[in-house]
């Protein structure tokens, strides 16, 4: 019975990361979103060429353009020439 629910345990959890949203930065310079999640806020700064994972649950994304999007988490965000683009 315990190893079941550890099984399950590591499933779900192994099934949450694959669901969060990603970023690339396509430009030389970084560049910055500010993602919000429930009611905290955070810069998150993705240097030239850097790709990260974040918001697995859902939150919301201001762009470098100030654009703000809502994110389910299964999205990608692609920064090229300082414009943000969700695919």
């Amino acid at each position: 019975m315990l190893k079941s629910l550890i099984a399950v345990s590591v499933l779900l959890s192994a099934s949450g990361a694959a669901l969060a949203a990603s970023a690339v930065n396509n430009d030389s310079d970084p560049r910055t979103l500010i993602v919000t999640e429930g009611s905290s806020k955070r810069e998150l700064t993705l240097g030239p060429g850097e790709t990260v994972e974040f918001c697995p649950n859902g939150c919301f994304v201001t762009m470098p353009n100030g654009d703000l999007e809502a994110l389910t988490g299964a999205e990608t965000i692609e920064i090229s020439g300082g414009v943000a683009r969700v695919k």
